[in-house]
């Protein structure tokens, strides 16, 4: 699929928010599900962007920034993808590719991610003269240009990739042999299943393994869409809940801040 010069913009623009938002972390531009749908949306193929931002955030679920540690840019990877996927014109059988190529885009997004920071940390010794100086309009300005800067470490590649003519990504793609493709859509989908199990590890207790149960018995049952899978996971949850505020350990409520349920006391915390 070629894109036209109007996709091209709100392309750009969903890549740059994203960006930013890998930084900002407000409205949450950068989740796999929310980028590739976006993107998915603004050039027609909202289904394919809905199964492509699907699986990636099934495997950024389990990505988390500790310390020095920096997770992969889910952000790159995300926005790449669904630019490669679309221009591919392989439609849902070119999703399992897309995931394979999101994984090195993530660690490739690492090394953008070191540039900008580099020059943040020059920008902040900018914004520390000037507030010396009492000049709040420069810091702002400053602090305008470091966000930004986040924006445009998606957007450049995306802009790139965009350059590319759709029928060069078709060729490319063409030229892979079968053994590659299947393989990456087999590591894809494994790499799916582990970060799945990574948000299982943090959060399974002896309370919350029923629900997951009873959720992988559900999702076997063809009849079941995922709007009527989500609204059978959201009524649990709220039982649960309702449950566990109305006693659980059966201890009073000055005592219940410990009720042996991790996830519970950290929802409570909240």
């Amino acid at each position: 699929m070629q894109f036209n010069f109007i996709q091209i913009i709100l392309i750009l623009v969903v890549a740059f928010l994203a960006g930013t938002e890998g930084i900002l972390d407000e409205w949450q531009f950068h989740q796999p599900l929310v980028a590739c749908t976006l993107i998915g949306l603004v050039t027609g193929n909202l289904t394919l962007g809905v199964i492509l931002g699907g699986s990636l955030q099934m495997i950024a679920m389990g990505w988390a920034n500790v310390g020095a540690a920096v997770a992969p840019d889910a952000a790159l990877a995300s926005v790449a993808s669904a630019i490669i996927l679309i221009e591919g014109g392989q439609g849902k059988a070119g999703v399992g590719t897309a995931v394979g190529l999101a994984i090195p885009l993530a660690v490739a997004g690492l090394f953008l991610t070191m540039i900008v920071r580099t020059i943040s940390t020059a920008i902040v010794h900018i914004m520390d003269a000037e507030a010396k100086k009492g000049n709040w309009r420069m810091i702002n300005l400053w602090q305008w240009i470091a966000v930004c800067l986040q924006g445009l470490r998606i957007a450049i590649p995306a802009g790139l990739l965009l350059a590319i003519p759709a029928s060069t990504v078709q060729g490319w793609l063409k030229l892979m042999p079968t053994w590659l493709s299947e393989g990456m859509s087999i590591g894809g989908g494994m790499v799916v299943a582990v970060g799945y199990a990574m948000v299982i590890n943090m959060m399974a207790s002896k309370e919350t393994w029923p629900f997951f149960a009873i959720g992988f018995a559900l999702a076997a049952i063809q009849e079941l869409t995922l709007i009527a899978l989500g609204a059978i996971g959201i009524s649990l949850a709220l039982m649960y809940l309702a449950l566990e505020s109305k006693g659980g350990n059966g201890e009073s409520a000055s005592n219940s801040s410990n009720t042996g349920d991790p996830l519970g006391d950290i929802i409570d915390d909240y």
